[in-house]
């Protein structure tokens, strides 16, 4: 693997210099479609407009195995100072997807040319994992009923992580992320005469304290809930009181159980805030990206793969829960799996992702690559 290294580094470098947002990633798209037909994977193009996936069958095997990676960048300008940092104004490789794409493009090189299995392998590039979710879409448009997999298992980097080091995690993993929209609306007015108005900021700022109870008193404590306020929009004077209040709010959990808690106390509590301030709310609730579930057989089998390929001493056997999200998720409702991280460097010059001045490790390309082969050989391997 460590010759091809180069080459796929390159190839990394490349797709980080032209980012591109989810459902537009038609330049990295074809790069890898390309790569795949040249190496003799059957190619499907087009899933969830963008997504592509790569076929590659040996022997008479039944058994099926997918793997995925994300191929779409973030509406953030760079400022790495990297050689190869975007030329798209506003775009950028803020979260390492062109490693991930690039890791698995070496690994279906080697597999293509020096993989011995048994079955079949779904190697599957998902845009859009950043928004509006890529997985989801390309389910809908048949992933699983077109392409069947008996497991499916994902890897993505991780600042902090000591470089190459693999973190696994049974049961849930990460958080779901559900988007919330409030609008109060009232009775606006002179603010010499708040007697004469409805005021929406006052029953706003009430609401953002309140809203915090519902973590610290309807949550058992020893469960994960998160409820963010990220934005509120609301008048442009100092003196004038608003008609309306846009409030923009961010919920997380690790459990389907509490996420429902969430859910039912956040919109009871706005309703009943609003009124007792004598103003209106509509409140949106959408749900978007489930709690990550990984199944215990995979996780155990990944684990296993990453012991006899690496060691223990560069393996984390059950790692933290994130309370970021990630919607590999949905695929792991509809397959069983796991989802895994690989250390993206930690110490004084590790950069977290979604951040300006972030880069993918590049000396993962080739871990992450030997890792992908050894779990699509062993997943699938030759019957004796």
């Amino acid at each position: 693997m460590q010759t091809h290294a180069p080459e796929f580094i390159g190839v990394r470098r490349d797709i980080h210099r032209h980012p591109e947002l989810g459902l537009s990633e038609h330049r990295t798209s074809e790069l890898v479609a390309n790569r795949l037909e040249q190496w003799g994977y059957e190619v499907t193009r087009g899933l969830a407009t963008t997504g592509v996936v790569g076929t590659l069958k040996r022997g008479t095997g039944q058994k099926t195995l997918g793997i995925r990676a994300d191929m779409d960048a973030l509406p953030l300008q760079e400022l790495s100072g990297v050689e190869w940092a975007s030329v798209n104004t506003g775009v950028m490789h803020a979260c390492g997807h062109d490693g991930h794409t690039a890791m698995l493009l070496a690994a279906a090189r080697q597999l293509a040319e020096e993989g011995d299995f048994d079955g079949t392998l779904h190697l599957i590039f998902q845009p859009a994992e950043e928004h509006p979710g890529g997985a989801q879409l390309m389910i809908e448009q048949g992933l699983f009923d077109r392409f069947p997999c008996d497991a499916i298992f994902a890897m993505h980097n991780m600042p902090g992580t000591p470089q190459g080091m693999l973190v696994f995690r049974d049961g849930a993993t990460m958080a779901s992320s559900d988007d919330v929209t409030i609008t109060l609306k009232g009775t606006g007015g002179h603010g010499a005469m708040p007697h004469l108005t409805a005021d929406p900021i006052v029953a706003a700022a009430s609401i953002v304290m309140a809203l915090q109870t519902v973590v610290s008193r309807n949550v058992d404590p020893q469960a994960t809930a998160i409820v963010t306020v990220g934005a509120i929009n609301a008048g442009r004077a100092n003196n004038v009181i608003p008609q309306n209040v846009k409030m923009e709010v961010s919920v997380r959990s690790l459990d389907a159980a509490v996420r429902d808690l969430l859910e039912t106390r956040i919109k009871a509590l706005v309703s009943a805030q609003a009124e007792s301030f004598g103003v209106q709310a509509d409140v949106i609730y959408k749900r978007d990206y489930p709690v990550l579930v990984n199944t215990p057989a995979e996780t155990e089998f990944a684990r296993q793969v990453a012991l006899e390929l690496f060691g223990l001493e560069q393996v984390v056997l059950h790692g933290p829960a994130s309370t970021g999200s990630e919607d590999f998720a949905v695929m792991l409702e509809h397959c069983p799996g796991s989802y895994l991280q690989i250390g993206n460097g930690a110490g004084p010059g590790s950069c977290m992702v979604h951040n300006p001045g972030y880069d993918f490790n590049d000396d993962n390309v080739a871990i992450g690559a030997a890792y992908w082969v050894l779990l699509a050989q062993r997943f699938l391997a030759s019957r004796p």
